[in-house]
């Protein structure tokens, strides 16, 4: 059995046990269980990061530590016809010619592919390496809380190397620093008349993506596009929304979002012609990057039982259009690179209020601070109550780095060229983790992954079989 095989037959075995952010401890216990049948020694911390050690080969144990780190979680999105429960069922997984990918649900390549490798360098007793320690930690998609509650204690290595990265040939050395928004509009419930329509309105067919690498991508925001559509409908006559949902996570560019609402009998068939026009239009200017977006009203059967007052549907309205999204500041320093940016990654509108998250992004912390105080702003003004987490600063790149200099070494010798070295717009634990202990020396690296947090995540195998080969090859270098 090839690397690759060996990688992919643990990547399957791991994506039957259910992973989604915050439900991880079935998928620590079940690593802490093989790491026990393999005599391998484990730590865990009150977070519930987990440390799996791999002794040194013979001759090697007074090396220094190396720690290969992936995160544990994964981000639960599928297709609107789905009916997988991520919290039940097993990821299906499908190899198509080269490529890698799941059944109507994200592959969770991000980042169990980090896992998978681990597990099969543990196994191959023909390796030469130091000491490892296999970090993996919870809660990387919801805001990198296992990174940023790591105890020290748990590792003993000052070199890090992170198996989050997703383009082969690509050292990544810094990235941006994130923070997360909660708003809640408060909302008055009043009982339907059943003289008033009930109208659904769809938006669907966006290719969604990642939230910090596919931001610049043009891609449609489902969310930000239903509020563009609502508003101009509220602008001709006045409705009532009963039902608003769309988006299932804050870091993923939503795909789909759906609303119902209260029409007025006379403004039907106006809202019809409305829907007909804007969709028209924003399918136009989406004609390179989103050719399946498609917008879709129709009339329900039955009439809504209540439904939020005008004023509330209208300040939501305008608070979800007037939201930023989307790219916001490039990089004045590099060419081509985003700087800050914003997702409104979720909308659901629950008895108690509306509900909107945004997740920002920067490698500017002061730019993050004030995209985070615009967000906040906005939604003071429409009288909206928030919440932020806690900021975390981005990772700063350090060029003379010995880590990048050895991986750097490596590829030249491996491959006869050099790799890029480059910043990620996305979120990478390695900062947070080197500031929570005391400093390390930091790289990210991966096989290739597209579309990661969405359905269409695929896994390219080549680039696995190539990401095994340098990592070994790293490995007895060091």
């Amino acid at each position: 059995m090839s690397a690759t095989d060996k990688i992919l037959d643990h990547f399957e075995k791991l994506s039957a046990v259910p992973r989604g952010t915050k439900n991880e401890a079935a998928i620590r216990q079940w690593l802490i269980e093989w790491a026990a049948l393999h005599g391998l020694a484990y730590k865990t911390d009150a977070i519930g990061n987990l440390v799996i050690i791999i002794p040194a080969s013979p001759g090697l144990e007074k090396r220094q530590t190396l720690i290969l780190q992936g995160h544990l979680d994964m981000v639960c999105e599928k297709t609107p016809d789905s009916k997988h429960d991520f919290n039940l069922d097993p990821i299906r997984v499908i190899r198509a010619g080269d490529w890698l990918r799941a059944d109507q649900t994200t592959l969770g390549a991000d980042n169990g592919i980090a896992i998978a490798i681990g597990m099969a360098i543990a196994e191959d007793t023909t390796l030469i390496h130091p000491q490892l320690e296999l970090l993996f930690t919870v809660e990387e998609e919801l805001g990198i809380t296992g990174a940023d509650n790591i105890d020290p204690a748990l590792i003993t290595g000052k070199s890090l190397v992170n198996l989050d990265s997703e383009e082969d040939g690509v050292f990544t050395v810094g990235c941006a620093g994130g923070g997360t928004t909660y708003m809640t509009l408060p909302v008055y419930w009043t009982p339907a008349s059943k003289d008033e329509p009930t109208l659904e309105l769809k938006v669907g067919g966006l290719r969604g993506g990642h939230s910090g690498e596919d931001i610049d991508k043009h891609r449609g925001n489902a969310i930000k596009i239903l509020a563009r559509v609502l508003d101009e409908i509220q602008c001709n006559f006045p409705i009532r929304l009963v039902t608003w949902k769309g988006g299932t996570a804050r870091n993923a560019i939503p795909r789909d979002a759906t609303t119902t609402f209260l029409c007025p009998p006379d403004n039907v068939d106006t809202c019809k012609a409305i829907i007909e026009s804007i969709e028209k239009t924003i399918q136009a200017e989406f004609t390179a990057t989103e050719p399946g977006l498609f917008i879709e009203l129709s009339r329900l059967s039955e009439t809504a039982d209540s439904a939020i007052g005008v004023d509330e549907t209208k300040r939501g309205i305008q608070l979800a259009v007037g939201l930023p999204n989307g790219v916001s500041e490039m990089s004045a320093a590099i060419e081509g690179f985003v700087e800050t940016s914003n997702n409104i990654g979720v909308i659901e509108l629950l008895k108690d209020g509306l509900l909107i998250t945004s997740n920002q992004r920067s490698s500017v912390f002061s730019r993050l601070e004030e995209m985070t105080r615009k967000i906040e702003a906005l939604a003071a003004l429409a009288g909206a109550g928030v919440t932020r987490t806690k900021l975390n600063h981005p990772w700063q790149p350090n060029m003379n780095s010995p880590l990048l200099k050895k991986c750097v070494e490596t590829y030249e010798t491996l491959y006869q060229q050099k790799p890029r070295v480059e910043l990620s717009h996305g979120g990478l634990e390695c900062g947070v983790i080197s500031d929570r202990c005391n400093g390390l020396d930091t790289i990210s690296l991966g096989p290739t992954i597209k579309n990661p947090h969405s359905p269409d995540e695929m896994l390219f195998l080549p680039s696995l079989s190539r990401t095994w080969d340098f990592l070994t090859a790293l490995l007895r270098s060091i």
